[in-house]
């Protein structure tokens, strides 16, 4: 799932400065999984703003929505009727979700609320990691189901590099050790008797299917209409 983490408050009245009447705009989908675009999300947002922008003296209105997704024409068109008496949008959907609406409602002020950060899993309630960069290449099959692309610091296609030691890597964040991608893929690979596959070297990858190659699209001609 897309992963986000929400924007600190002081960024999001930043955008919000002189604005009167404001949507905060949830979405049902990834960014609820992860607590920090969901109903329960937009409604302490909300909540913060009233008693922010009534401190301040000032008359400000915020309604709240949450959609089942931002990323589709179908439940934007929810809010069509009611978009435009809106000063500001804040969406709290992933980036895609913000600017899918700022595309069909170019006239309006569409905020992000939340940093959109990798596709990830749930590891336990509040804690995420990545485990896709989406290179449009999938290589896992060849790998034991795990992505050097996305585990590996430096996305080696055949690692380990000279700074893995004892199965970690050498790159840290902060005080936390982080487990070596290749190091995982052998251990995956012996698990599954199929060490012999770790000899063959991954070919040069076609990075044009990654970000290299520009915004991606994928069409399949047997679902259009």
């Amino acid at each position: 799932m897309i992963v986000a983490d929400k924007k600190p408050i002081e960024e999001i009245i930043e955008y919000l400065k002189g604005k009167q009447n404001i949507l905060i705009l949830g979405c049902n989908e990834c960014v609820t999984v992860c607590e920090a675009g969901g109903k329960k999300e937009v409604g302490v947002l909300a909540s913060a703003l009233r008693m922010y922008f009534q401190n301040q003296g000032e008359d400000v209105k915020i309604d709240e929505v949450t959609l089942e997704r931002q990323c589709d024409h179908e439940y934007l068109e929810e809010i069509r009727d009611r978009v435009d008496q809106y000063d500001a949008v804040v969406s709290l959907a992933c980036g895609v979700g913000v600017q899918f609406m700022a595309e069909k409602y170019h006239s309006t002020h569409i905020y992000p609320g939340v940093n959109t950060c990798f596709l990830g899993a749930t590891e336990e309630r509040g804690l995420w990691t990545e485990r896709c960069q989406a290179c449009g290449q999938c290589i896992l099959a060849t790998t034991g189901g795990i992505c050097p692309v996305s585990r590996c610091a430096k996305r080696l296609l055949n690692g380990p590099c000279g700074g893995s030691t004892t199965g970690k890597c050498e790159v840290k964040k902060g005080d936390e050790e982080i487990d070596c991608g290749w190091q995982l893929i052998v251990d995956r690979l012996q698990a599954l008797d199929r060490l012999d596959e770790y000899e063959t070297l991954c070919p040069v990858k076609d990075w044009s299917t990654d970000r290299a190659g520009g915004p991606r699209k994928v069409i399949r001609e047997d679902l259009k209409q």
